[in-house]
């Protein structure tokens, strides 16, 4: 790892140990660098970092950017130094500071917002509460999830909507839920679910009543969350069909 500040205060380059490859972020990028203008930018010192850190290595060593605009994934040393518009070429510090000064590129949408929660790792300044109503995990899709077992643990509190369709639905196979509205009719038929409690949406899998939750916060419901794996699951856990 190395440390190549410029573009931003904190910018790193990842070097493998036999320096045949380099992960330079948005340092150096291909036929071009990441820019100097903000986020405690300095092309002065990107200048010194690129050419003291990154076109130092092997001119075998292979480059790979964080990005790139027209799709290239891989450059090398060698390839930078020959062609590289801002820093190749022999291009001196007095060179390559005068062209990103001159470079006089536009402010990036949204950067005023984007760049104090980069400072603060995405972390926002207050939290959202926990909620209280089930022991609720978000998934990476954004989901509102709550266990099987706890489900059938509360069926009291909560209330149980099946979003199968009725021919999935085998006698005797209820999950005990408290009512049975096809995902495909959800939409049309929102009003027959209360607001009183939370509301737990399943399926056969999970993935119809992931969707399910959608619809229904989409309404206005707030307390509502997906059960985890569905009926599949459910079953696996041994947990109970029918009252």
């Amino acid at each position: 790892m190395r440390a190549t500040p410029g573009h931003t205060s904190g910018c790193l380059t990842y070097v493998t140990d036999d320096q045949s490859k380099a992960f330079t972020g948005d340092a150096l990028l291909i036929r071009g660098c990441g820019r100097s203008d903000f986020q405690q930018g300095d092309a002065a010192t990107l200048y010194d970092s690129i050419n003291n850190q990154i076109l130092s290595l092997p001119d075998s060593c292979l480059i790979y950017p964080g990005h790139d605009y027209s799709g290239r994934t891989v450059s090398s040393v060698a390839e930078e130094k020959a062609h590289n518009a801002r820093i190749g070429g022999h291009a001196s510090k007095q060179d390559f500071v005068g062209y990103m000064d001159a470079m006089q590129l536009p402010h990036p949408k949204h950067i005023d917002v984007a760049l104090p929660a980069n400072m603060v790792s995405g972390k926002p300044e207050t939290m959202p509460e926990e909620p209280t109503w089930a022991p609720v995990v978000q998934t990476f899709a954004g989901v509102l999830e709550v266990e099987p077992a706890w489900v059938a643990a509360h069926l009291g509190d909560i209330y149980l909507l099946d979003v199968r369709e009725p021919e999935e639905c085998v006698p005797g196979e209820t999950t005990m839920a408290n009512a049975s509205i096809p995902l495909g009719q959800l939409r049309d038929r929102i009003s027959e679910v209360p607001g009183d409690k939370p509301v737990m949406a399943i399926c056969r899998s999970g993935r119809r009543s992931a969707m399910a939750t959608g619809i229904l916060k989409q309404a206005g419901h707030e307390k509502v969350a997906n059960v985890s794996g569905g009926l599949l699951r459910w079953k696996d856990e041994g947990l109970p069909l029918s009252a």
